[in-house]
């Protein structure tokens, strides 16, 4: 199974007017960067917490239908199937009957529920394709405020150092914003 970003979302968790404030900033001239750095923070906290923040399309890809009939979703949460298709041995894909998939998006990790009629797999990889929307919401409000709290921390230290402190280790959250993702992390399958 292989999940794909197909669009990112709408808008950050927050804003840039959001981050210039808890930044005391006054001018705009670092505006683009203060963008960049909140847009890699969310980034960072949605793979620390294993979620997506804000709602974005994502394309699941697998290669046959499950035996179980259940589809573990890698992506949390999720609120839409938006389109599914299997491609035949021709590479023309087949629409999948939405009502033979439902989306129990109350578990953790999300899962899709397949019965019911299914067109086959025509090829051995990449024959199926699952368009979903995986977020809190549509709007930087529909996120949990400790998750928009990390993004915000996260890109003012990122704005603050700015390189000019050696990180020990890059690949980890601070403390202080790994305990603010903590309650919100999706257990590794």
């Amino acid at each position: 199974m292989t999940p794909l970003a197909l669009e990112p979302p709408a808008e950050e968790p927050i804003s840039l007017a959001e981050a210039r404030s808890f930044l005391r900033l006054d001018q705009s001239d670092e505006d683009d960067l203060l963008t960049m750095l909140v847009t890699a923070a969310r980034l960072m906290v949605e793979a620390a917490s294993g979620r997506c923040l804000v709602d974005q399309h994502w394309r699941i890809v697998l290669d046959c239908w499950p035996q179980a009939g259940e589809i573990r979703l890698p992506l949390s949460p999720v609120s839409t199937i938006l389109a599914a298709r299997v491609y035949d041995a021709t590479g023309t894909a087949q629409p999948v009957d939405p009502a033979a998939m439902a989306l129990d998006s109350l578990s953790d990790p999300p899962l899709i529920r397949i019965g019911g009629e299914l067109p086959a797999p025509g090829r051995d990889h990449g024959a199926i394709e699952i368009d979903v929307v995986a977020g809190f919401g549509p709007d930087a409000t529909d996120v949990p405020g400790p998750l928009r709290q990390a993004v915000l921390r996260l890109t003012a230290r990122w704005f603050e150092e700015r390189g000019d402190v050696a990180s020990r280790d890059a690949q980890a959250l601070p403390v202080p914003i790994a305990a603010l993702v903590a309650p919100y992390r999706r257990a590794r399958l």
